[in-house]
């Protein structure tokens, strides 16, 4: 071996694992050969199958992570042919699907190569990395991501991890993918739709406990169950949408009535988990991926760019740009208004999303008397900078939904007021943070 590209090769070694399992090898000699210096090819190659690896718990998981090692049973496993489009030069190829668990949860997967192992087994996955599939997230096994089989493991057996786990509504997420629960109900709603050309039933609502609330959704009857029932929730689903998850009740779930006695020993009941959420602390939603009906309270510390008078495809309701829509192409925009600010508490800011009726309140001006000023100033930026002006600064309380993206946590209002109640309370503080001369003054 060149003494002069050795050290280099253990230092990717240390960082990547096997050379030439993983192709690392190949890719750095290839290099070499087109007259890189070795220490821009090492660079080069660190950066491309990411630096040092990471040991994570499908806990840990979250959009966009790349080489990391992961180490999980196998709870489902298929594959299915991928035929390339018509006059493409690829031959068909195998795609390799299942679910992936350990002790902390479960996660979709899908492999470019066979695995060396089946359902059951327990396999350990290096340089893996993540993407979102369906408004989850999806681990990835390509062909340069070493598996192996591990024959003596410390996860819990095949039996534990595929049973439902029994959860808080609060602790319910994208790791999730049977959940048992008890619960009250919230809000109960019904409609009716077509599936697979037949009219079917659908209930929706939200449940609560005594450490959050979450939405549902009931593909089947639920006799006897009404606004106010406490109900325990046996092998649920969570289906995730927009980074929130959802209680999925299917013909294979089991729901029944709490009884009174039972109900009794509960932390919760209908009428306390009923109540109007307390505002909560922006750190605590920036430290978790969704939250649903939740509020919190703050300075209004910045009006973002793209607030305003917009314009939606009347198709799709994507914003449309020069008339443009993504999806629909040249169409004729209908005008709406919306804010964009960030929100501060002291302890954390969270972008959050006023959609029009709100915008109008906070705002106290209408779409059309928006659309006025904006037409008088003959200027779309008129509005943006009248809102920074009118409503930088201000405190405001919004209650909502939180999600967590690639993009950071972002907040969508569904409620928002100035909480003029607790105006002395935060006077007060203000003195005390000032100190003792100033609040005797």
């Amino acid at each position: 071996m060149d003494e002069k590209i050795a050290p280099h090769l253990e230092e990717l070694t240390r960082a990547l694992g096997n050379l030439e399992n993983t192709g690392v090898r190949a890719e750095f000699e290839k290099l070499i050969a087109f007259r890189v210096p070795p220490d821009v090819a090492k660079e080069s190659i660190l950066r491309k199958f990411g630096g040092k690896r990471k040991v994570l718990k499908v806990k840990d998981l979250s959009a966009n992570l790349k080489n990391f090692e992961l180490t999980g049973r196998i709870l489902d496993l298929g594959e299915k042919s991928i035929r390339p489009q018509a006059g493409a030069q690829e031959k068909p190829s195998r795609l390799y699907t299942g679910v992936l668990a350990d002790e902390t949860g479960a996660v979709l997967f899908s492999s470019w190569k066979e695995l060396p192992g089946s359902m059951g087994d327990v396999i350990n996955i290096k340089n893996a990395y993540t993407r979102i599939w369906q408004n989850r997230i999806r681990l990835s096994i390509g062909e340069q991501s070493p598996v192996s089989k591990i024959s003596d493991s410390s996860l819990p057996p095949l039996s534990e991890l595929s049973a439902s786990q029994k959860k808080k509504l609060i602790d319910i997420g994208a790791a999730d993918f049977s959940v048992d629960t008890i619960a009250c109900v919230l809000q109960l709603s019904y409609r009716e739709i077509f599936v697979k050309g037949r009219q079917s039933r659908v209930i929706s609502g939200v449940l609560a406990d005594e450490t959050g609330r979450l939405p549902f959704t009931a593909w089947i009857e639920l006799p006897g169950i009404d606004i106010g029932s406490i109900i325990r929730i046996e092998g649920a689903q969570v289906r995730m949408f927009r980074g929130m998850p959802s209680v999925n009740i299917l013909s294979s779930t089991k729901v029944s009535s709490i009884g009174s006695e039972e109900a009794g020993k509960l932390a919760f009941t209908f009428e306390s988990a009923a109540k109007d959420p307390a505002p909560i602390k922006i750190r605590e939603i920036n430290s978790r991926d969704s939250l649903f009906d939740v509020s919190v309270a703050g300075n209004l510390v910045s009006v973002r760019p793209g607030s305003g008078i917009i314009s939606r495809c009347p198709e799709c309701s994507r914003v449309i740009q020069k008339g443009n829509c993504r999806v629909h192409g040249k169409v004729e925009g209908i005008w709406d208004m919306r804010i964009k600010a960030i929100l501060d508490d002291g302890t954390g800011s969270v972008s959050v999303m006023f959609p029009r009726e709100l915008a109008e309140i906070i705002y106290g001006k209408t779409l059309e008397e928006a659309e006025q000023l904006m037409f008088s100033d003959v200027s779309k930026d008129a509005v943006y900078e009248d809102l920074r002006r009118f409503l930088t600064g201000r405190y405001l309380a919004v209650r909502g939904n939180s999600s967590k993206n690639e993009f950071g946590v972002s907040f969508v209002a569904e409620n928002a007021w100035v909480p003029e109640d607790d105006l002395a309370v935060r006077v007060v503080e203000l003195l005390h943070r000032l100190g003792p001369d100033e609040e005797d003054g």
